[in-house]
């Protein structure tokens, strides 16, 4: 089967099982996979990264969880009682993210590998605008991770865009929502909605 697979330029079923959802096809899966391990071992040598590129985890809301967590018990906030909000930045490379203490934010994170689909980004006002023609996806920049106390997010002129892992935008499980991303606009967001605006982590290609 596997080697069928490889012949046939697809990604062996057994592979797929121990690698995060997506739907390449064999040659950018396999530049996806060495991504991937490139992540987890600068991981391994120097630590946390100060940008996680999300796409490359197996379940990335396990680790936005962690995120949280993590927060929650270094300011002795109750768990149940503390959510996350996300900001899109003005950074396209993670080179030129301003690390706090040297290293990585001390609450949150950075993450990249985030397209956006069924819209654009304005990347001179820092918003959502209407979708440019004959182009389906749109790498959005680096996005910032703040986790907050529930009380205390009001956010205002922000659509609320679910995020999936794939652009089927559901897995063989039936799920594939990892979070809700908040990008600003000025737009209502019955027009996003009706546009089927999302964000995936892997496209196709």
């Amino acid at each position: 089967e596997i080697a069928n697979a490889l012949f046939n330029g697809y990604v062996p079923t057994y592979w797929t099982k121990l690698a995060p959802a997506t739907e390449k096809k064999l040659g950018s899966w396999m530049s996806h996979f060495l991504k991937r391990y490139e992540q987890y071992f600068q991981w391994l040598e120097r630590g946390e990264p100060a940008v996680i590129w999300l796409s490359g985890l197996h379940i990335p809301q396990s680790y936005l969880s962690a995120l949280i967590q993590t927060t929650c018990r270094r300011k002795g906030w109750p768990l149940d009682k503390s959510n996350m909000y996300t900001v899109v930045t003005e950074y396209e490379d993670a080179k030129l993210v301003k690390i706090e203490n040297g290293n990585i934010l001390t609450d949150g994170t950075y993450i990249s590998g985030l397209f956006l689909e069924g819209a654009a980004w304005d990347k001179k006002l820092g918003q959502l605008k209407r979708q440019d023609p004959k182009i389906l996806y749109v790498e959005l920049p680096l996005m910032q991770v703040v986790p907050i106390e529930s009380n205390k997010l009001k956010l205002t002129n922000t659509f609320r865009t679910p995020v999936y892992t794939t652009g089927m935008r559901r897995d063989a499980s039936g799920t594939g929502l990892v979070f809700e991303a908040d990008l600003s606009s000025t737009s209502h967001e019955n027009l996003w909605t009706l546009q089927g605006v999302a964000i995936v982590l892997n496209t196709s290609d």
